[in-house]
């Protein structure tokens, strides 16, 4: 059972909440909230997990200023600080999340012991055989920024859309568990606050990678792919890992870029291993 906080406008779930424990805090993709990273949470109980809503989605307050990476990681470095923790925790990041944390750990090692990487962005979006998509998604996502607040919000929440995204990056033959990752998107993927904070993060995903920062994070670190992940090839998570001083890969087989949703429990064991 997650446990709901507040701090300093940040919503934030807690798991195990027990201070003794080793913490994992941890943040979530583009468009989601902390519900996408509830499976893999639930499936380390030897932890106490953070799990905040990042500004502008979720429960969270949008940033005073533009949702650029620089920021995010100025207001993460600010909500790590005030948790007063005993001890430095592991940051985990997934897709959208581990730029974030990859440029946190490049920025303030020393208040980390490892960073965790799942699905991460290690190839630009805006090159390469999904160049394409890519580009269709900034058309989406101008036309959000342009039209009156009311009907960006509708196109931006469409059910249509959300679901040809949804099955887009599902890879998974059980039917149920593709209903449930389409349920999961329909109801968590329109959770932000306007159009203004999409498109700003929006503009941060496609215009920075982890690769940016990857040469310059000296703490242990661990990346999780999926072996048919559309968003980043496995190919360009073998070269993103050659860039860390210090880092492993390790790749689930038959999953995509939604690990979190479609294999948990071998994420979870990965984390385990890794910190262990």
């Amino acid at each position: 059972m997650s446990l709901r906080h507040e701090q300093n406008k940040t919503i934030y779930y807690t798991y195990n909440d027990n201070p003794k424990l080793p913490v994992i805090i941890m943040i979530h993709g583009f468009r989601g909230t902390h519900h996408g990273l509830d499976l893999i949470a639930k499936n380390l109980n030897n932890y106490h997990i953070i799990v905040p809503d990042i500004p502008g989605f979720g429960e969270t307050t949008p940033l005073t200023d533009e949702h650029s990476i620089d920021n995010y990681v100025t207001w993460l470095a600010k909500f790590i600080k005030d948790l007063n923790l005993s001890t430095p925790p592991v940051l985990l990041g997934h897709s959208f999340g581990s730029i974030i944390a990859s440029s946190y750990a490049s920025k303030y090692p020393t208040t980390i012991t490892k960073l965790i990487l799942v699905n991460p962005i290690g190839a630009p979006a805006l090159k390469g055989p999904k160049a394409i998509m890519t580009q269709l998604a900034v058309a989406y996502y101008w036309l959000g920024r342009k039209l009156p607040e009311k009907p960006a919000t509708m196109l931006l929440s469409a059910k249509p859309i959300v679901l040809v995204m949804s099955s887009a990056m599902a890879k998974t033959r059980n039917k149920d568990l593709r209903k449930f990752i389409h349920s999961q998107h329909l109801q968590h993927f329109s959770s932000f606050t306007n159009r203004q904070v999409v498109a700003e993060a929006f503009k941060a995903s496609i215009h920075n990678t982890v690769r940016d920062t990857a040469a310059d994070v000296p703490v242990p670190t661990l990346l999780i792919a999926g072996d048919i992940d559309d968003i980043t090839p496995l190919n360009k998570q073998r070269e993103l890992n050659q860039m860390f001083p210090d880092s492993k890969l390790e790749v689930i087989s038959g999953v995509g870029h939604l690990t979190h949703y479609e294999t948990p429990d071998a994420v979870a064991k990965l984390i385990d291993k890794f910190i262990r």
